[in-house]
């Protein structure tokens, strides 16, 4: 691949990237709320964990899928599959085909994610990983920023219809780039997904073993997060709608700012270590004052948020820095299991919660101060790596 043709195709694959994070974005923080109309609080979280085990299933098929129809027509048919899922979330009024359509958008994202990886990792260099994945998560951060406060205009009297159907339309010019810019993408030998080979390869390597784990604690932040914290503004804190999007918005901004310029000193300057150890407590400091902030505290609480985020910024950044460093296009295998592993964490951390929540009668905010001592686990992980060499520039 030329450089000019490497550079058009980071382009579309940034494009691609904000249009579906925008698309995930808008319905994550109400995804909650609108299982609990017709759910208990403890039947949201299961939901959560039977989408996660559901997606865990389907990426030990997805090498195998790649090879016989490649990673454009199968990016493709997800993209459509997800725009009919989404569209039968907004005008179907049947409880059974609403869970089955929200496990099936459970599933696809995740996967859309994974080849887009694969778009990304083929058209990137080591030397510039952390450039490259810093724009790209920068503008994936972009949409994360601005999407709750789009979601609280749209969503003024629990008509959570229009916010899956905008959903939907920011994937129809996703179609449109896949059909212009990434048809001739040229596929990998992919791996097949051997689990226990593939473990013992994981495993065997300290780097890559670490790496996972801190990425699987960062997957276990956010599950509590996406699925808690709306519950917890919304019911407990009695936030409408329009102030918790301006709360997510605030919150998320460190994505946006912090990323690019933490990927480029991860490649030029330093190494991932320290910013990713800095970031994990960062996270475990500020997600335990959460529990401590009342009723009322709007821009106090949108603060806390901020900088937990500043955490979970400086981590996500490390971990895929440091994990695109270390494999290629090709290792789908390894990539599969680095998204799985993630997934883990989407069944492991609302199961976790769950039996908190009905064995000890927990107060939701009491799960932040539990997700501070667990963040703090990360630093056995993070300290446990060994920096990649910078490309002094």
């Amino acid at each position: 691949m030329t450089t000019h043709s490497k550079s058009r195709t980071l382009f579309a694959v940034y494009l691609m990237g904000f249009l579906i994070a925008f698309h995930t974005a808008l319905p994550t923080y109400i995804n909650s709320s609108f299982l609990n109309v017709f759910l208990s609080e403890n039947l949201v979280g299961v939901v959560y964990v039977l989408g996660s085990i559901f997606t865990i299933i389907s990426f030990f098929f997805t090498p195998s899928i790649l090879r016989r129809f490649g990673n454009y027509k199968t990016a493709l048919f997800l993209i459509i599959l997800e725009i009919c899922s989404l569209v039968g979330l907004a005008f179907l009024n049947s409880s059974p085909w609403l869970l089955l359509l929200f496990m099936l958008n459970l599933v696809t994202i995740p996967l859309v994610y994974f080849l887009t990886d694969i778009f990304l990792e083929s058209a990137s260099t080591n030397g510039k990983t952390g450039i490259v994945r810093g724009v790209y998560l920068t503008a994936v951060n972009l949409a994360w920023a601005a999407s709750p406060l789009i979601s609280g205009l749209i969503l003024t009297d629990g008509d959570y219809w229009k916010i899956y159907l905008a959903s939907a339309v920011f994937l129809l010019p996703v179609i449109l780039i896949l059909l212009t810019d990434l048809r001739r993408h040229k596929d990998s030998e992919y791996q097949t997904t051997r689990v226990w080979q593939t473990t013992k390869i994981i495993w065997r390597n300290v780097n890559l073993r670490n790496i996972f784990l801190a990425n699987f604690l960062l997957l276990f932040f956010y599950s509590w997060m996406t699925i808690y914290t709306p519950l917890y503004l919304h019911k407990d804190l009695g936030f409408s709608w329009g102030e918790i999007g301006v709360i997510f918005s605030i919150m998320l901004l460190p994505f946006v700012f912090i990323q690019l310029p933490l990927g480029r000193l991860a490649d030029t300057r330093w190494g991932e270590k320290e910013i990713l150890s800095w970031g994990f407590v960062i996270m475990a400091i500020a997600t335990g004052t959460l529990s401590f902030v009342g009723p009322g505290q709007m821009f106090l609480l949108a603060g806390v948020l901020f900088i937990t985020r500043i955490g979970a910024a400086a981590v996500e950044i490390m971990c895929d820095t440091y994990f695109f460093k270390k494999v290629d296009s090709q290792d789908t295998n390894v990539i599969s299991f680095f998204r799985m592993c993630g997934l883990s964490a989407y069944v492991i951390g609302p199961l976790f919660a769950t039996v908190i929540i009905n064995l000890f009668s927990f107060e939701i905010k009491y799960l932040f101060l539990v997700l501070s001592l667990i963040m703090f686990i990360g630093l056995k992980f993070s300290l446990g790596i060994k920096d990649t060499k910078p490309t002094l520039q």
